[in-house]
């Protein structure tokens, strides 16, 4: 079942705009760089520089993927939405909900074969963003210590405290993108159309996105309650000293909701009228 689920995921032409999409993002930012990136390194150290001797390959591949990352895991979510969303509604839609379920196979097992399936999906898009974000950017940029310029803090990584650094992020940013899949997921058990699922998955994305960014009183005592607060903490990997019990405790909040949108995927699904 899941290498037929595989199979119905990489055969649709949306599966392989979203590579090309983190491709185009990817290459664009590195071109920018490339052509500007002595300009943009010399406004962010502008205050720094004054008062630190910072010598060396300051434009490096670990910043260029750095930036990539922060422009791009905001946008993630929704490319993973157009997979996810469409795995219960688009059977539905096509009419063939009813077919898979005249086999031997609970509803439950389907519907996790179906996370399953968005889960693979959501890996390989990482492994990608892997690939052309961090491994293409140290080709074009080289290697070297990293400058993180926080808003209240600068940050300098050795050179051979990074790399660890970024394989736990990607690790991080998988448990973010699984939340979201799980989301995309239940959404899609409630409609027949796959439509509305993705739509719906990326505006409550948009809007917890907004809400967490927000500094405001109000908003901030239901932010350590949204999803979109926690999927940022990857960015701790790069703090020095790293903050480990904020990143466990915000990679609990995400499984916890995982496990809560797939469990509610399983028990709605199962109850779920696919007569009328």
């Amino acid at each position: 079942m899941l290498r037929l689920e595989l199979y119905k995921i990489f055969r649709r032409p949306r599966t392989y705009i979203s590579f090309a999409i983190i491709t185009a993002i990817t290459f664009v930012i590195q071109l920018a760089m490339l052509v500007d990136g002595s300009s943009f390194m010399d406004f962010a150290l502008q205050g720094v520089g004054e008062q630190f001797d910072i010598q060396g390959n300051v434009l490096n591949g670990y910043l260029v993927t750095y930036l990539i990352l922060q422009s791009l895991l905001i946008h993630i979510p929704l490319l993973v939405a157009l997979v996810a969303g469409d795995a219960l509604a688009g059977e539905a839609n096509l009419g063939t909900l009813r077919l898979l379920l005249t086999k031997p196979v609970s509803r439950a097992k389907l519907v996790l074969v179906k996370f399953a399936g968005s889960l693979l999906y959501t890996l390989l898009l990482l492994i990608w963003l892997a690939v052309v974000g961090l491994g293409l950017s140290l080709i074009l940029f080289g290697d070297g210590d990293m400058i993180n310029l926080k808003s209240d803090a600068f940050v300098m990584l050795l050179r051979d405290d990074i790399m660890w650094r970024y394989m736990a992020a990607f690790g991080f940013a998988a448990l973010a993108m699984t939340s979201v899949a799980a989301l995309a997921l239940l959404l899609s058990a409630f409609a027949d159309n796959s439509i509305g699922p993705i739509i719906s998955t990326m505006g409550i994305i948009v809007v917890l996105t907004i809400l967490s960014n927000l500094e405001l009183p109000l908003f901030n005592i239901i932010k350590p309650y949204l999803l979109t607060t926690h999927m940022i903490g990857w960015k701790g990997f790069f703090d020095d000293p790293v903050p480990y019990e904020a990143i466990q405790h915000s990679a609990i909040v995400l499984l916890a909701y995982t496990i809560l949108f797939v469990a509610i995927t399983v028990l709605y699904f199962n109850k779920k009228d696919i007569k009328s």
